[in-house]
């Protein structure tokens, strides 16, 4: 089955907006997993504009044992006041994947994959340290990278592929294209020896054709849209709404 990791960084931009703790980011992470997901997601940035290092920290504690913790994030991004880096936030903490995304300050969210020629020897350098920690690293890369496989000669474990252009796709109602990109990419990175992830604008109406193309899928990580919709229907049904379109 496919494993369903909600991002709970919306709830840390709703609780910023206003200070204080409410609402709880943690509270809502235990009750995701209380209705079944099998993970949490989060992507602390330097800025912490939503997710903070202590998020990250308490996230861990909370899911150990119970469900995997994955931290996004650009490990190549410096450490600055009140952020140590992604990597020395990994080190700390021990989550069970990192999947390292190409972001900057000034995205509002993750809109691209890594170039794997070109930030290659790089990355190469920072997944040995991560690996180091006892973590699965993930690349976060687009459908269309020519060289999906060489994430795995880079030494990550699995590929994010970036479904933001599906998404649209599918909501402008002429998606195969987007769709058949995403399923070729699967299937040369599970060539390749990778596990596949998939994330970005993934919703209850876009997800099943997704999922059918690509049945071996490993892992969606869902935030956005999910917490949106549990505005309407209530945080565990929306989970469980969820876990029924990934089910075999």
């Amino acid at each position: 089955m496919t494993l369903l990791s909600i991002n709970v960084n919306k709830i840390a931009v709703l609780r910023n907006s206003r200070g204080g703790d409410a609402p709880d980011v943690g509270a809502v992470a235990a009750a995701c997993i209380g209705a079944g997901a099998g993970g949490i997601t989060v992507h602390p940035r330097p800025d912490r504009r939503h997710i903070r290092p202590d998020d990250v920290r308490a996230l861990a504690c909370l899911c150990a044992g119970h469900a995997e913790f994955n931290i996004e994030g650009n490990g190549f991004a410096p450490a600055r006041d009140g952020y140590p880096g992604l990597l020395a936030l990994v080190t700390e903490v021990r989550p069970t994947q990192c999947t390292l995304v190409p972001d900057g300050d000034n995205q509002i969210t993750s809109d691209h994959g890594f170039d794997l020629r070109a930030d290659g020897p790089r990355l190469r350098r920072l997944i040995a340290e991560l690996r180091a920690c006892g973590c699965r690293v993930s690349l976060f890369v687009d459908a269309d990278a020519a060289d999906i496989g060489r994430a795995a000669d880079l030494g990550a474990e699995r590929v994010e592929i970036y479904t933001g252009p599906y998404a649209a796709a599918f909501a402008q109602g002429d998606y195969q294209r987007e769709l058949t990109a995403c399923a070729d990419a699967a299937t040369r990175a599970r060539a390749a020896g990778l596990s596949v992830n998939a994330g970005h604008d993934l919703n209850q109406a876009n997800l099943g054709a997704f999922k059918a193309a690509i049945p071996f899928l490993a892992e969606v990580s869902i935030g956005h849209a999910l917490i949106s919709e549990a505005l309407y229907a209530g945080l565990a049904p929306t989970v469980r709404a969820y876990l029924k379109i990934l089910a075999p």
